[in-house]
Formats: structure tokens, sequence, C-alpha cells
């Protein structure tokens, strides 16, 4: 099919390409970075929920969990326990910087290959630990490997798709990740009545796709745009071939030239990222980074088997709620993939805030009213109602905010701060991760179901600043940005002022 790119002179131009089955392996294999993540995420709060492990590193929370008085919102209140969860994105926070300079000077093969090895490492300290600094550290070395994938994964799909296909490869990453959660969840709920050891199954078998990254990543190609970047030009012209499946890649060839010259002329990246021109990108990264997070879903895929005990199902009955939420992950990703080249980055945006919010709202309400502080839990009906409420705002978030977090800042940044740009928007997403990971059980303890308006009221605020202030971007090349999206949009063309004038007035 095929592929318009923009030219030097900035124009759409139409050249043969095609999608070939290797870029497809090259989508799949990368992706498990994705697989990884998602995992991570999906095992730390099934496995933070099984007695054998609460009874080996968090004894005081499993008196707490099994005393007779209980407090429902505060069983699993303790700074500890939320560190073993957050503590893995605060690492990824750090590593992302390291990331971005290892995946501009030394490409993005290389950068994924290096998370791979963080994530075997990682997980032989989590699966084989003996004490809670053991398996803290495993997390933190798990923590460098999503750091270090997070940074390259997204990039080396944006650069290896056509654009007309870009946002659907793109998502894959998502995919992944949602696929890592269902696992985890399906993992968690066969190991929790394997005593005394199924907590260490359900942190070994991480190995299997961390070992599948590390393999796979001998078998994928350098991008195009890393190899001229890096003054491998005919490695790279080779390349282009090979993943188009034509021989005429001129004309792309041309455009990733003079996008790589352009991009020398850029000595300091982070630098360039401060000046006005590069504002509106850098803003609306890191906002969409934040607003993921406070959409309140991660809370929810940690946390998920503890939020259902919450409510009042029993240990086997919250894992198995927590794979339906799994199921309902991956599916509405899915649906990401086919929808968003053809409706767009934005609706799907909106939709999903009115969706979200009117979740929550519900949620909010029937816990403020029917679940107290000590007592009783839920009704069986209330609380299976509680849990399709949670699958209707998890399909909400996996088909906008999920992976179109990932995929608009991947397709914003021009090439000479793409990379320093990304590192900002994975940071960013880290640190948020870790805030909410480390606060959010002890949100829950003080907040109560007030916790759920909480996050309402930030998609109302998410809502807001996509209906003014994110433009849309489907189908348009990357390298097309400036002209095609910044410069007509009526808040942003303000800041695109041509070569960067000392005199701008900075907003």
């Amino acid at each position: 099919m095929p592929t318009v790119v923009v030219s030097g002179s900035g124009e759409n131009q139409e050249f043969e390409g095609r999608i070939t089955v290797y870029v497809i392996v090259c989508v799949i294999i990368a992706a498990f970075g994705g697989l990884m993540f998602g995992y991570d995420i999906g095992i730390s709060g099934g496995v933070t929920s099984m007695d054998d492990f609460l009874k080996k590193f968090f004894p005081a929370v499993f008196e707490k969990k099994h005393h007779a008085l209980e407090n429902n919102y505060c069983k699993y209140d303790n700074q500890f326990l939320q560190l073993f969860t957050s503590c893995l994105y605060l690492a990824a926070l750090i590593a992302s910087f390291v990331a971005s300079k290892v995946c501009s000077k030394y490409g993005r093969k290389l950068t994924i290959q290096i998370a791979s090895i963080f994530f075997i490492i990682g997980v032989i300290l989590t699966a084989g630990g003996i004490n809670i600094e053991m398996i803290i550290f495993g997390r933190i070395f798990l923590g460098f490997g999503v750091g270090f994938a997070n940074q390259a994964v997204p990039l080396f799909l944006s650069e290896i798709a056509p654009p007309n296909l870009r946002g659907a490869l793109n998502i894959s990453f998502q995919l992944f990740i949602t696929i890592g959660i269902l696992v985890s969840n399906l993992i968690n709920y066969f190991t929790t009545n394997v005593h005394p050891h199924g907590w260490r199954i359900s942190l070994g078998i991480a190995g299997v796709p961390a070992l599948m990254l590390c393999l796979g990543s001998i078998l994928i190609c350098e991008t195009p745009t890393s190899l001229i970047e890096r003054h491998k030009v005919e490695e790279g012209r080779k390349v282009l071939r090979k993943i188009r499946g034509v021989e005429n890649v001129e004309d792309e060839f041309d455009s990733i030239i003079h996008a790589c010259e352009m991009a020398k002329q850029v000595k300091d990246p982070f630098r360039k990222l401060m000046k006005p021109v590069s504002r509106p990108q850098l803003v609306i990264s890191i906002c969409l980074q934040i607003f993921q997070q406070f959409t309140g879903i991660n809370a929810i895929m940690f946390y998920a088997p503890v939020l259902f005990q919450t409510v009042g199902f029993g240990n086997d009955a919250a894992l198995l709620s927590s794979v339906i939420t799994g199921l309902v992950n991956v599916f509405s990703t899915v649906v990401s993939i086919y929808v968003v080249d053809r409706a767009g980055r934005r609706i799907l945006l909106l939709e999903a805030c009115v969706q979200m919010f009117i979740s929550q709202v519900i949620i909010g309400i029937i816990l403020l009213k029917e679940l107290k502080t000590t007592g009783d839990n839920l009704s069986k009906g209330e609380a299976i109602f509680v849990v399709i409420l949670v699958c209707t705002f998890v399909m909400g978030f996996a088909w906008s905010w999920g992976p179109l977090g990932w995929l608009i800042p991947s397709e914003i940044f021009p090439l000479e701060t793409r990379s320093a740009g990304f590192a900002f928007a994975v940071s960013t997403n880290m640190l948020f991760t870790f805030i909410i990971g480390q606060a959010f059980l002890s949100m829950l303890c003080q907040m109560k179901a007030g916790i759920f308006f909480f996050f309402a009221a930030w998609v109302i605020i998410m809502g807001a600043f996509t209906w003014f202030l994110l433009p849309e971007t489907k189908g348009v090349p990357v390298d097309a940005m400036v002209d095609k999206v910044w410069k007509q949009h009526w808040f942003w063309r303000s800041f695109m002022v041509e070569n960067d004038r000392p005199d701008v007035k900075v907003v």
C-alpha cells in the first residue's frame, strides 16, 4: 500500500511501500517490553494479597487483614507494602533519562536489549527473595528495565511503521501491556492456593517474557532513522528497503536524511525542549502522562484484588474478578488498534472521559452509601455491580488514555528532540505512577469512597484539556507535525516562531 511521508520541503509525497512480515515480527518482539511492564503492574496486586507473601514479608499487614474488627478501607494500608509496588516506578523514572542518552547514541535496538537484561536480573531477585530488601532491590532492577523499554519501544514502533499504520502498530505496545496484566491475573488466580511458594511462581514466571525479549531483540533490526542519525547511512537505506518491502525508497530515505540533518543542528536537545517552539509537544506529552495516571487506572490495576476484597469478595473471587477486568482491558485495546487511525485520537479521548467519569461517580456513590468503615461488606449483587462498573471504566481507559498516552508523545516530537522529549514523557509517567502506587492504599484508607470522586474530578480536567488544547494527529507524518498541526492550532501556533528568535515572549 502507498505510504505518505513528508519531504524535505515539508510537502506530502507518496511513494511505494507496504507492511511486511518482517515489520510485524519486529513489532511483536519489541512489544514484549510492554508485556513485561503489564505483567509487573498486574502481578504486584495479586502477590500482595497472598497470605504466604504477607506472612513472610509483611506480618503486620497479615494480622490487620485477618483482624475481627478490621477497617474495610485500611486493611492493606502499609507504606512498605506500597513501596514494594511503587519502587519499580521510581527506578524507571531515573532510568528513563539514562535510556534517552543510550537510545540516541547507541540506538533503539541496544536499549531494548539492555532493558531485557535488567528484567531478567529483577526476576531472579524477586522470585528468589529471602528478605524484604532483596525483593525491593529486585523491583528496582525491574524498574530499570521498564525505564529502558518504555523509552525505546514506542520510538522503535513509530519509526518502523508507515504513517498510515503508525497508530495501530504503536498501540501494539499498549496491547501487550494489557496482555501482561491479564496473564499476571491468571497466574495469580492459580498460584494463590499453591502454598507456601505460590507468590514465588507468580514473580518467577515474569522471566519467560523477559527471556523472549532478550532473545528476540537479537532478531530485530535497528530503525533506519537511528542508523542514519548515527552516520550509518547505507545501512539505514538497506534496512529501509527491508522493512518497506520495495527497492524504491529514495523519497522516504531523502526525507529521513533531511530530518537527521536538521537534528544535527541541535547540539543540546534538552535545551531545545525548553524553547518556546518545543512548548506544545512538551506540555502535551507531560500532561498526557499525568492525566493517564490520574484517571486512577493503575491504582485499580495494581490493587484490583485488594479492591475487590475490600468490597466483599473472598481472595479467589477477587482474583477472578481481576481476570475479568484484565480480559476487558485486552479486548478494548484491540478496539483502539482498529479505530485509532480511522476515527482519530481526540474522539477516543473525549468519549472515554464521559465513560470513565460516570463509572467512577457511581462506584463512589455505592461505596459511600453501602460500604461502612467496619462491619459487613457490600451485598453480593452490589459487589458484582461494582465489578461491572470497574470493567466499564477499564474499557474506556483501554481504548483511549492507555494507548494514546504513549502513542501521541511518540509521534509529535521532531527528530532533533524526539528521544529527549519522550524521556520527559516516560519519566513523568513513572513519577506519577510511583506517586499513585505509593499513596493509593493510604488514600483509600483516609478518603474512603471519596477517592473515586477525586479521580472523577481529574477526568473533567482531562476532558477540558483534550477539547481545547489537544490537536488531532491522525494520518499526519511525524516530520509534518509543525506545519500541519502546530501552526494550524488556535493556541499553539503562537509558539511556532522561526529560528527560535531570542526576542520571542515566553508564555
